[in-house]
């Protein structure tokens, strides 16, 4: 009972071998069976989770092996989505199309490039945590209604990123919040199930939020499926008057609220806290959180980004979050004394840096961001899970001296180091002003996608220099090498995937146009990053080698404060803590006032 259609999207589609009654659209036997096989994507977990439940503790442990294999179908085939919609055009499937005396919403999913990259990542990390967890949680109570429920979350987050309106778009979304209280899955620990209630609690802020964007959006625009929608609001300009003397743009006020959604989904700042409280999932649950479903608010911008592209404003408000998240997140990440919470502040600090990147106007920047950090944040974690278990087994292993003392860092290394970083990045600067004729002072965009280039290979760089029982001339050769990596990838993968999600080069220059900054604080951002860099370099080469460095006595005494205060994660949790107090005690109030007569 749906439809297909491909290269486009209508309301009432002509395709050969649809049959249609009373708002319902049937399958005929002469439609394209290749385009049926679609809806087996998301299908196949489902079946997968439904198939585990029904069984439960009857299933032996090869059985639930053999239970991957709709999961490891269901990647498969969303690869092949991916090939078909980059020949073909996207794929449509309704089962239901709105009539007289009916449901007034469309119900079906919308196969494009986007959506068929996000169900390739999504089922692959999906498969490696199903099989990884048939080992990690085989002894654990609850072992089968776990597995199901990895399996089911697949099929709501496959469901989530190919949704064909804002409303199948938000009911899946909010699915996906429910399942992380359930995943949480030993709620007898009083620390699992207080990190699970603020999580749920939390979530519901944002989702708070994004329902008042669907809602505004629709009594605006009329409508809430995605290509309407953006036409509408790029072809009807409304200007809305909240208070008086302010107005704000019907898409400023709507990208807005819905950009309150993705900030909770994927852990902005200041609705971050409950990311590092949920680590007393189990390991593969913090896997999938962490290269899956946190992803969701940089699916959800990209999802939305012609609307965001008619509100500046907008994209400004996602920069500065972004920023804010990326610095606090990284910050915080350096002072945790626990391995699974410096990965969530580090996963923290990088949504912070996708989300700025679409505030930048970087939209495919920003998916493909996601998806290198969700590979690699899945095989950390459940490295991490690894890990514990072998401390566990050995407790002294954490302990363990290494023998002999840490050798000190040749000149020649460092000197290879900072040349790479400041020198080599400012010759592809100019090379690519001067012979490929960018004119880089009148597009920020293209001054993005270098300096992120450039910021990325000083990290990888500085990181080479923890490699002091290695050879000197080894080091530099790596550090030549990952800043050639680093290039070839944003300068060739970037830009290639920057072209294939959005094709038309005058879509991508007008979200570049639309994020622009203002001239002096842009170069104040990047000369400031740039000076940060450089003093990381000469502070890291004094520590190393014994030096000292004249500082002012308020420098230590900030530099202790801010340590203080980093480690106390800017006593946010204190004052959530304090803030819900105080709202259940004016709630119990009421209560006891507006109904204690009638008790």
């Amino acid at each position: 009972m749906f439809s297909q259609e491909v290269g486009h999207s209508t309301s009432q589609p002509d395709v050969p071998g649809l049959c249609q009654g009373a708002g319902w659209l049937f399958f005929c036997p002469d439609a394209q069976v290749s385009m049926a096989l679609v809806m087996l994507v998301p299908l196949l977990p489902l079946a997968a989770a439904l198939f585990i439940w029904a069984v439960g503790s009857r299933l032996r442990e090869r059985q639930t092996w053999l239970c991957a294999l709709p999961i490891v179908a269901a990647c498969a085939g969303a690869a092949a989505t991916l090939v078909w919609v980059s020949s073909h055009g996207p794929v449509s499937v309704r089962f239901y199309e709105p009539g007289a005396g009916g449901l007034a919403l469309p119900v079906g999913f919308y196969f494009d490039r986007l959506s068929a990259v996000m169900m390739t990542l999504i089922s692959l990390v999906g498969t490696l945590i199903y099989l990884y967890s048939t080992g990690h949680m085989h002894q654990d109570r609850g072992y089968h209604w776990y597995l199901g429920l990895i399996a089911f979350t697949t099929f709501v987050l496959l469901c989530m990123v190919s949704s064909a309106n804002l409303v199948m778009l938000f009911v899946f979304w909010q699915l996906v919040s429910w399942l992380l209280f359930l995943l949480a899955h030993n709620h007898a620990h009083a620390g699992t199930l207080q990190g699970a209630c603020r999580t749920f609690t939390l979530l519901r802020v944002g989702d708070a939020a994004f329902l008042a964007g669907i809602v505004l959006a629709h009594a605006l625009y009329g409508t809430v499926e995605f290509q309407e929608l953006f036409e509408r609001a790029a072809s009807v300009p409304v200007v809305l008057s909240p208070l008086p003397g302010l107005e704000i743009s019907g898409a400023t006020a709507v990208s807005l609220l819905i950009f309150g959604g993705a900030m909770s989904k994927s852990a902005q700042f200041p609705l971050h806290i409950w990311l590092p409280h949920f680590l007393y999932a189990p390991t593969p649950v913090s896997a999938l959180l962490h290269a899956g479903i946190i992803n969701a608010g940089g699916f959800l911008l990209n999802r939305l980004a012609p609307l965001y592209g008619l509100s500046p404003t907008a994209l400004h408000v996602v920069f500065v979050v972004g920023t804010l998240t990326t610095v606090l997140g990284a910050s915080m990440m350096l002072v945790q004394n626990d391995i699974k919470k410096t990965l969530g502040f580090s996963t923290i600090g990088q949504m912070g840096y996708m989300i700025m990147e679409c505030g930048l106007g970087a939209f495919a920047l920003a998916v493909f961001h996601l998806i290198a950090h969700g590979l690699f944040k899945a095989t950390a974690f459940l490295n991490c899970g690894d890990v514990i278990r072998r401390v566990r087994q050995e407790p002294a292993s954490p302990h363990a001296r290494h023998a002999g003392a840490e050798r000190d860092l040749p000149p020649f290394m460092w000197a290879t180091g900072f040349l790479t970083t400041l020198m080599l990045p400012l010759v592809i600067l100019l090379g690519t002003h001067g012979a490929l004729r960018i004119p880089l002072l009148e597009s920020q965009g293209t001054v993005v996608f270098l300096f992120f280039i450039w910021v990325t290979s000083s990290q990888a760089i500085l990181t080479l220099t923890r490699l002091r029982a290695v050879a000197s001339w080894k080091v530099s050769a790596a550090m030549l090498g990952t800043l050639l990596f680093v290039v070839f990838t944003y300068l060739f993968a970037a830009e290639a995937f920057t072209h294939f999600l959005y094709p038309d080069p005058t879509t991508v220059t007008r979200y570049f146009q639309a994020a622009a900054l203002p001239g002096p604080l842009f170069d104040g951002l990047v000369v400031g990053t740039t000076l940060l860099t450089v003093l990381s370099w000469v502070y890291l080469y004094a520590q190393a080698h014994g030096r000292t460095m004249p500082l002012p006595a308020w420098v230590q005494t900030l530099r202790v404060r801010l340590y203080v205060l980093l480690m106390n994660r800017l006593y946010i949790d204190a004052l959530h803590d304090r803030l819900g107090r105080g709202i259940m005690r004016v709630a119990h109030g009421l209560d006891k006032h507006s109904f204690g007569g009638l008790r």
